[in-house]
């Protein structure tokens, strides 16, 4: 073990850790697609005025937002074996973090739902559209615009959270350099190397998601 930062050793290592970056883009990726489906699907639900339907997707929200995300993944890796429900690792990643995430998403979209004029609401009902179809046709494109700085922050949360997934043995980023620490003991320069993996691509997905957002609203600006 040597002393200081050692670009040489950083640089010989860097095809272990754009590997694990891989993964860990390819399990965010999933898991933010999968979650904005759930997300929107529980959100319809809770808005479908229905008790039972209702009061089932509340239940789903309540549950994930009040119990740690750690022990949610390992319910689903260690636990569903015990019933017959066996998992690879990355499916346990990904399902973990898609209903992580769609908890959160869906509150974000029944606030955009909510968000939509009384106005627009009337003039479907006037127009004599069912309620499901002024939702998913007329509400969920309105509401999308609205609650679109909330689901990239839930977004860049599991690219985040996607580190949680080393402690089910997945070989992610985090995984692959906490692997490296424990037989190289070179901590600053691994650590160091995601951390700036992890911010590169949070700053990406922000500005694109601040350009998603300047052209959706381009058609509502005042001429």
């Amino acid at each position: 073990m040597t002393n200081g930062f050692d670009w040489a050793y950083l640089w010989h290592t860097l095809p272990a850790l754009l590997a694990g970056l891989r993964m860990t883009l390819l399990v965010s990726v999933l898991s933010i697609v999968l979650s904005l489906l759930i997300g929107a699907a529980a959100a319809l639900l809770d808005l479908s005025g229905k008790r039972g339907v209702a009061a089932l997707a509340r239940g789903y929200v309540s549950f994930i937002r009040n119990t740690p995300l750690l022990v949610q993944l390992f319910f689903v890796f260690y636990g569903f074996p015990a019933v017959g429900i066996r998992l690879s690792a990355f499916a346990s990643g990904v399902l973990t973090l898609a209903l992580w995430g769609g908890s959160y998403h869906a509150d974000s979209f029944r606030a955009g739902y909510l968000g939509v004029s009384r106005g627009t609401r009337e003039a479907a009902e006037a127009l004599g559209l069912k309620h499901w179809h002024y939702l998913w046709f007329i509400a969920f494109p309105l509401a999308l615009r609205i609650a679109l700085p909330s689901l990239l922050n839930t977004a860049i949360a599991m690219l985040k959270n996607s580190s949680y997934l080393q402690a089910i043995g997945l070989a992610e980023m985090t995984f692959v350099a906490i692997d490296r620490v424990a037989l190289e003991f070179r901590t600053i320069e691994l650590f160091s190397a995601i951390c700036v993996l992890y911010l590169v691509f949070v700053l990406a997905l922000s500005a694109g998601a601040a350009h998603l957002q300047l052209r959706l609203q381009r058609p509502f600006q005042v001429r």
